[in-house]
């Protein structure tokens, strides 16, 4: 297979599994960081403390715990998972879950706790509630996209593990990188780090446009 076509498809999955494993971690990231971040409850301290820590959790960790689960002899092996892209997107929705969550409680958190029983006495509902005090928090919350995403597109450990970088099936930008470096062939490592950079600086600039443009209104 040309280095062109190989290399496009090798990008093209890191996007879909990035994207994907970044708008999962966020739509359970999201109402997970507004119930820590707004609730009052025992033990929410806890886990807080938890989502905190997992937020600098090693990928290798994840990956090694999401492999012996889907493993043949793991709990999950029937489901024949490993080494696919669909392992990679859960090992990746695993690291990329705390970050959301904690920079989600984090923004809400910061917001004037008068702001609540303000919107709650003009008659607001609980849901019309959270959903104001989601937009009062978008630049924040934009900022804890960023983050997921980039806690994801770039992490190499877990792909490795679950995925098992193989070729037209599990291998993504990050993997091919270690791969080609292993085998000397630094040219063609170097494009493909180069390529990643760009892939995450558009999808950063695009985001941070869309930040700024929300900070004017």
């Amino acid at each position: 297979m040309p280095v062109d076509i190989e290399v496009f498809q090798i990008t093209s999955l890191s996007l879909q599994v990035s994207a994907l494993a970044t708008a999962i971690s966020l739509l359970l990231g999201l109402p997970l960081g507004t119930l820590l971040g707004l609730g009052a409850f025992r033990g929410r301290s806890f886990l807080l403390s938890l989502i905190n820590t997992g937020m600098g959790l090693p990928p290798v960790v994840v990956g090694l715990v999401v492999a012996m689960t889907l493993w043949r002899s793991g709990p999950l092996g029937d489901l024949r998972l490993i080494y696919t892209p669909a392992a990679i997107v859960i090992a990746q929705v695993i690291i990329a879950l705390p970050v959301a969550a904690g920079l989600t409680a984090a923004a809400l958190q910061a917001l004037d706790p008068r702001l609540q029983l303000q919107l709650l006495g003009l008659g607001a509902s609980r849901w019309q509630m959270i959903w104001l005090l989601w937009r009062e928090a978008r630049l924040p919350l934009l900022a804890a996209l960023m983050a997921a995403f980039g806690s994801v597109i770039s992490e190499v450990g877990a792909s490795m593990m679950v995925g098992g970088n193989i070729r037209n099936q599990t291998r993504v930008l990050t993997t091919a990188i270690v791969l080609e470096t292993g085998k000397g062939e630094f040219e063609l490592a170097i494009q493909l780090a180069v390529l990643l950079l760009a892939i995450t600086f558009l999808v950063n600039l695009a985001l941070t446009r869309i930040q700024q443009r929300s900070a004017r209104r």
